[in-house]
């Protein structure tokens, strides 16, 4: 198991996804964060100002010497691609580093007849998917150890940006869009985090699907979720992309996490209710 004394730096740690990432990892390991423009965190000694479209990363890196490090990063993809580009060199000189690469569920997006397993490949249609695809495979070729890719489905949150603006939709009586046809399956943060701790604190590495068992048709998904909300009499606006059922799901199969971080979709419901 990982000692309480690794030293984990969470790139985008002001984020939705990244405050979550540190929230459950700070008690536990020496813990870091970036902020890019957010200047609350600057009262945090934990956190460095990072903004991969003008700073270079490998000084920081120098200077805090991470066990881990894991990327939460937003922004622009071709300065985001040099920042990884400048990880993976870091990493290949020091062979003790891991890195983990929050990629996407669109990186199989120009599927659509099935859900996609951690083993299969590639292929996106969506300038996202290509440059989450682009980063996958540039940090693939460190030693299997080094690397650990978890692709996200749709994320969910009581304070993510999804649940925000369905919110705001509904209370500016604007329409809220469904897709009828996409069968998808979701996450949200606090499994996400969960897993992220399993996976460091047992040494994981290779590539994960953190992501509900189940499917759920975009509509059904969004509706049950306005409820869980407590807003009623939203309005809605079917949006159809395709006259088939379309596919945008990652399920697990090589590796499956223990039973108590599997989780249905509608979990997140209760989650939602007690914020609500």
């Amino acid at each position: 198991m990982a000692s309480k004394k690794n030293r984990v730096l969470i790139l985008g740690a002001s984020g939705f996804l990244g405050q979550s990432i540190y929230k459950e990892f700070s008690p536990y390991f020496k813990t870091f964060g970036t902020y890019c423009s957010n200047e609350k965190f600057k009262k945090n000694n934990q956190f460095f100002k990072y903004d991969c479209e003008c700073d270079d990363i490998v000084e920081h890196l120098e200077r805090i010497n991470p066990d881990v490090i894991i990327s939460a990063l937003r922004g622009e993809f071709s300065y985001q691609l040099v920042a990884h580009q400048h990880l993976f060199q870091y990493a290949k000189m020091h062979n003790h580093v891991k890195i983990i690469f929050l990629s996407s569920s669109n990186v199989f997006d120009a599927y659509s007849k099935y859900p996609s397993y951690e083993n299969d490949t590639t292929l996106s249609n969506s300038i996202y998917g290509h440059f989450k695809i682009r980063v996958e495979q540039q940090l693939l070729k460190l030693p299997n150890k080094q690397v650990v890719i978890m692709r996200l489905p749709m994320v969910f949150g009581v304070q993510s940006t999804r649940v925000k603006e369905l919110r705001a939709l509904h209370e500016l009586d604007e329409f809220i869009e469904l897709f009828p046809n996409l069968v998808m399956n979701v996450s949200w943060d606090t499994k996400i985090t969960q897993h992220l701790h399993y996976i460091v604190n047992r040494n994981k590495y290779g590539i994960f699907h953190c992501a509900s068992t189940d499917l759920v048709h975009h509509e059904d998904f969004i509706k049950d979720l306005i409820r869980a909300m407590g807003l009623k009499h939203s309005k809605y606006k079917f949006v159809y992309t395709t006259n088939d059922e379309r596919y945008l799901a990652v399920m697990p199969k090589y590796n499956t996490p223990p039973k108590h971080l599997l989780f249905e979709s509608n979990s997140l419901f209760q989650e939602i209710k007690r914020a609500y």
